[in-house]
């Protein structure tokens, strides 16, 4: 598992600068530093990104406990400013698994957290590394859900939080939350890594704690996702899963489970064969990863225009590309690009199984249903899809989405009378797909099962 760019070894060696067994490590240059004696970000000598390392890493017996802080024998604190975070649910997908055509597929619900999203499993460890380095004011950018999450972690830590977002770029949802928790709320005329710039420029110049997840104890808490996955899975199948699919913005996830599967590798927890492939989804407006990993780049791209309806991951220049890239090509992954499109209609398809999730969610199931078609998932693989917020974060997409509401008159008569209208039609959608599959003309077409759905959008289209 050695990775092909930054040096990702984790080494037996205790560096001088270790605290109780914890230090940052460069992925670059590998000069090491002590945790919590200064405020740092990236590299002193050569501006790399920074891994927490540890002396001593725990196998799964070493786990008590529930949430986030369950793994706490894998983080830098006994707890954290929590609320609590983790144990989301690891949902069962039967229609969706049958009809994408794997061996297993669940669907790692993320939005479940407090704040509705991964977010603040890495905040809960970030807020409280805030409070061992002494600062008062905490800052991030966000598309939205990293606002929310620190707003509110930040809240219950007794610290001022500031929030730059894109002007007219974030769920209202999001806003809603970050503005309740009472952060103060810049929105700036540009684009997300735009606002980025602006928060690392305040960070360098000591007015405020960075705490997107450039900072590397926010990814801390974000590794817990696989450490959960493996658990859960292990548990129910007797086996781990093949691979794990996931939506990428900032990379931050996918750099986290790579470092939870090199840790519990190093640990002698897992094997490397046992290692899932990392396979990551992007919206096709804003896909520098899939464009790094489709063309063999070292590192990605800065995007400077993306676009999708997908907010969440509407991110163009993903910091932890460096930490990332490597975990998807040394797990034997891949990165693919979908449409803003096919994640609507795979949001749908997750609503029908009952779990509900923002767009950016569903690029990971649409994303799996599109390496299977191609080929390159096989039909055997047991795959867990990460999905990272919660349906209510984006209402507006949710009601696009969704059915739309139907008028009716107050009365019960009413009420029956447009339910049964409603029934007449559906049955004549079932008559006529019934005469299209006997017409020599289109069986294959109704085979698929595109003939009912094509009536039925041509219905939906006359209301």
């Amino acid at each position: 598992m050695i990775p092909t760019m930054a040096d990702l070894e984790l080494t037996d060696d205790v560096p001088a600068a270790a605290d109780d067994g914890v230090w940052l490590a460069c992925i670059e240059c590998g000069e090491t530093f002590a945790p919590f004696d200064a405020i740092r970000y990236t590299c002193d000598d050569c501006d790399g990104l920074l891994e927490v390392r540890y002396a001593d890493l725990p196998t799964f017996d070493e786990f008590e406990g529930s949430g986030v802080w369950r793994y706490n024998a894998a983080l830098p604190f006994e707890e954290g400013v929590t609320l609590p975070e983790g144990d989301t649910p690891l949902h069962e997908m039967p229609r969706l698994e049958d009809d994408i055509g794997v061996d297993s597929l669940r669907v790692k619900h993320e939005g479940m957290n407090p704040t509705g999203s991964f977010k603040d499993r890495g905040m809960t460890v970030g807020v409280r590394v805030a409070q061992e380095v002494g600062v008062d004011r905490l800052a991030c950018a966000s598309t939205g859900n990293t606002s929310a999450a620190l707003a509110a972690y930040g809240a219950r830590g007794g610290m001022e939080t500031l929030v730059l977002l894109p002007a007219g770029k974030v769920a209202a949802g999001k806003i809603a939350q970050a503005s309740l928790h009472r952060a103060r709320i810049l929105e700036v005329d540009g684009n997300f890594d735009q606002c980025l710039d602006i928060v690392q420029d305040l960070a360098q110049r000591g007015e405020a704690y960075l705490l997107n997840s450039l900072n590397p104890f926010r990814l801390e808490g974000q590794k817990t996702i696989g450490l959960e996955i493996m658990e859960e899975f292990y548990a129910d199948h007797g086996e781990y899963p093949d691979r794990i699919v996931l939506p990428v913005g900032n990379a931050g996830n996918t750099a986290a489970l790579y470092k939870c599967f090199r840790e519990l590798v190093k640990a002698g927890a897992i094997t490397e064969e046992q290692v899932p492939k990392l396979t990551g989804v992007q919206a096709e407006g804003a896909a520098p990863m899939v464009e790094a990993i489709e063309e063999g780049y070292e590192d990605t791209r800065r995007w400077e225009d993306v676009e999708t309806r997908a907010t969440a991951i509407r991110i163009g220049n993903p910091v932890n590309a460096p930490k990332a890239l490597p975990g998807i090509r040394a797990t034997g992954g891949t990165a693919v690009a979908v449409s803003d499109e096919e994640i609507t209609e795979a949001q749908r398809d997750i609503a029908g199984e009952g779990v509900g999730v923002e767009p950016a969610s569903a690029a990971s199931v649409a994303g799996l249903r599109k390496l299977r078609n191609e080929g390159v998932v096989d039909s055997d693989e047991s795959v867990v899809c990460l999905t990272t917020g919660h349906l209510l974060k984006d209402p507006d997409a949710a009601a696009e989405a969704g059915n739309a509401p139907e008028p009716v008159e107050n009365s019960t008569e009413a009420v029956l009378e447009l339910i049964e209208e409603r029934s007449s039609v559906a049955e004549t959608v079932r008559r006529q797909a019934s005469k299209a599959a006997d017409s020599p003309l289109v069986p294959g077409l109704v085979a698929g099962g595109l003939g009912l759905a094509y009536l039925y959008r041509k219905f939906r289209s006359k209301q």
